[in-house]
């Protein structure tokens, strides 16, 4: 299968381990060198509406994609960001 850069970008990227969605593909990195692929970039997501920055890229090698399917390209990886865990809302004056 061919696939162009354009046809890459915006397709979700997931992680097999776990299942978990890392975002959509939103870079490429290229070796001018030698003419290859070197990674996929997933960008950080924004803090605060973007108002206070992004979160740190998370960049995958090119090694870790096992299948670039036509709507998802799954990787082999760990994952890269760890979710946090939801703590349930104890009322408004605190612990019953």
């Amino acid at each position: 299968m061919r696939c162009r850069v354009q046809d890459l970008r915006n397709k979700d990227v997931i992680c097999i381990s776990d299942g978990s969605a890392l975002g959509c593909v939103n870079d490429v990195e290229v070796d001018t060198v030698d003419a290859r692929v070197i990674a996929i970039v997933i960008f950080g997501r924004p803090k605060f509406f973007g108002l206070l920055g992004r979160e740190e890229d998370c960049i995958i090698p090119w090694g870790d994609i096992e299948i670039i399917g036509e709507d998802a390209v799954l990787v082999n990886c760990m994952p890269m960001r760890p979710r946090r865990k939801k703590r349930p809302f104890s009322g408004l004056f605190g612990p019953n």
